[in-house]
C-alpha cells in the first residue's frame, strides 16, 4: 500500500525535502502489515507541506506549505511522482490544515498563527482559487477563570501552560526545543490591545454529512460550525469547550457524532446535534488516567475501521491512547495509554489491522499492528527512517 507523506522542511527547521512516497508492502496490496520502505520524493517543495488532501475524482493532491502560508496543487505525473499544478494560493500564516469538499468543488484551508478560516474554489482541473476568508472568530470566554474539561475549574493563573511548554522544550532538548509548540506562551499585546486577548488559532476543517463543515480553534477553545454558499462560508453556530482544552482534531463517526480531541487538556470530546440542528457536547472522557493536562499534548484522532475504537496520539509522553465507543456513541471509555514506537506522534492512520505513526522528532514511521479483540496497539513491530514526517496520506 502507498502513502504520500508530509512534513518539516530546512523552513520550519524540519528534515524533509517535499512530499515524500512511503510504501508498506507491495504497492498494490491493500493492507499496510508489511515491510516500510522509503522510495524518491513524490515532489520536492518550495517549503514545508506539513498536511496534504487528496482530491476525490482528480490525481490531484493539496498540501498546505506551512511556513509559507500558502496551499499548493500537485496533479500526478507517474506511478510515484507529483508536479506543482498552477501557482502556490496564499491562505494565512502558518497554514496547518487543508481538506476538499466531498463535491471536489473547493477546499477549505485552516491557518494556525493567524487563525484564518479560508475557503478556495477548485476549477475543473483542481486548481485553487484566490481565498475567501471566514468571520474572524470571537472569544467565548472572558478571563476571570479558566474551566478545565472533566476535571472541573480553577482560579485563572492556577496552570502555568507557559511554564508547561518551557518544560517541554528542555524535555525535547536544544536541537527539537523549536518544534515544541508556543502557542501558550502569550506574545507581547499591541500598543493599546487587550493584555488579557487570547489569539485564535485554527487548526482543522471537515466537511460533515449534510453540507455542513466544522472547524476548530485551539486558541478561542472553540467549534464552528459553517455552511458555504455563493458568497463564501457562512457561520451557523459556535460551540465553546471548556476554556483551556484546545480542541485541535475531530473525527466523524457512523453513529452521527463528532469527537473532538483537545490538545491541551488531552480529553476528547463527543459532539450531537439536537432535533433543531444545534450541536452541543453529549459526552466525553480524558485519554487516559495518565495523561497529564499541560505537559502532555494530544495530537491526531482516528477511529479504528468499525468505529467500536478511537485512537489518539500524545507528544510529551510519546503514546497512543485508545479508547472505546460506548452505547449510542455518545460515550467513551478509556482503554489503554501504550508507548507509539516514536518520539513526537505528530499523525496516524489505521487500515484494518494496522496503525501507522509519524514521529516528527525522531524522523521515522512506525507500523504498529492492532489487536483485533481489545483494539489496543501492540509495540512497534516495523519503522522507516523519513524526514520530519508530520501527516500520512493514503494513496487508495
Amino acid at each position: 500500500m502507498r502513502f504520500l507523506l508530509g512534513g518539516y522542511t530546512a523552513d520550519m527547521k524540519g528534515n524533509a525535502s517535499g512530499i515524500g512516497m512511503l510504501h508498506a508492502g507491495a504497492a498494490d496490496d491493500a493492507l499496510a502489515g508489511g515491510p516500510l520502505s522509503l522510495v524518491a520524493d513524490a515532489a520536492v517543495t518550495d517549503g514545508s507541506p506539513s498536511w496534504l488532501a487528496r482530491h476525490p475524482s482528480l490525481d490531484v493532491v493539496y498540501a498546505a506549505l506551512e511556513g509559507a502560508g500558502t496551499v499548493q496543487a500537485f496533479r500526478r505525473t507517474g506511478e510515484s511522482s507529483f508536479a506543482a499544478h498552477g501557482a502556490p494560493v496564499a491562505a494565512g500564516e502558518l497554514v496547518c490544515h487543508v481538506t476538499v469538499a466531498p463535491d471536489g468543488g473547493s477546499l477549505i484551508a485552516a491557518c494556525w498563527g493567524d487563525g484564518r478560516i479560508v475557503r478556495m474554489s477548485l476549477d475543473a482541473v483542481g486548481r485553487p482559487s484566490a481565498p475567501e476568508p471566514a468571520a474572524t472568530a470571537v472569544d467565548p470566554y472572558g478571563t476571570d477563570s479558566v474551566v478545565l474539561g472533566f476535571g472541573g475549574s480553577a482560579p485563572a493563573g492556577d496552570i502555568d501552560l507557559a511554564a508547561a511548554a518551557r518544560a517541554l522544550r528542555e524535555a525535547a532538548g536544544a536541537e527539537f526545543a523549536h518544534l515544541v509548540p508556543d502557542h501558550e506562551v502569550p506574545e507581547p499585546p499591541a500598543a493599546g490591545a487587550d493584555p488579557d486577548a487570547r489569539p485564535s488559532r485554527s487548526h482543522q476543517s471537515v466537511f460533515l454529512p449534510g453540507g455542513l463543515i466544522a472547524t476548530t480553534d485551539m486558541g478561542l477553545d472553540l467549534v464552528r460550525f459553517w455552511r458555504a454558499g455563493a458568497s463564501g462560508l457562512r457561520l451557523v453556530q459556535q460551540l465553546a469547550l471548556p476554556r483551556g482544552s484546545g480542541p485541535r482534531h475531530t473525527v466523524w463517526h457512523p453513529s452521527g457524532h463528532l469527537y473532538v480531541v483537545t490538545e491541551l487538556s488531552c480529553e476528547v470530546f463527543a459532539l450531537a446535534p439536537t432535533a433543531e440542528g444545534t450541536w452541543r457536547i453529549v459526552g466525553g472522557a480524558q485519554l487516559s488516567p495518565a495523561t497529564i493536562a499541560g505537559v502532555d499534548l494530544a495530537a491526531e484522532l482516528a477511529a479504528s475501521r468499525d468505529g467500536e475504537f478511537l485512537y489518539a496520539g500524545v507528544r510529551g509522553s510519546n503514546t497512543l491512547a485508545t479508547l472505546r465507543v460506548r452505547g449510542g456513541g455518545e460515550s467513551l471509555e478509556p482503554v489503554a495509554l501504550v508507548e507509539s514506537g516514536v518520539d513526537w506522534p505528530r499523525h496516524h492512520v489505521v487500515v484494518r489491522d494496522t496503525l501507522l505513526v509519524a514521529g516528527q522528532l525522531s524522523d521515522e514511521v512506525a507500523a504498529l499492528t492492532l489487536d483485533q479483540r481489545t483494539g489496543v496497539p501492540a509495540r512497534a513491530r516495523r519503522r522507516v527512517t523519513a524526514g520530519s514526517p508530520t501527516c500520512l496520506l493514503p494513496l487508495v
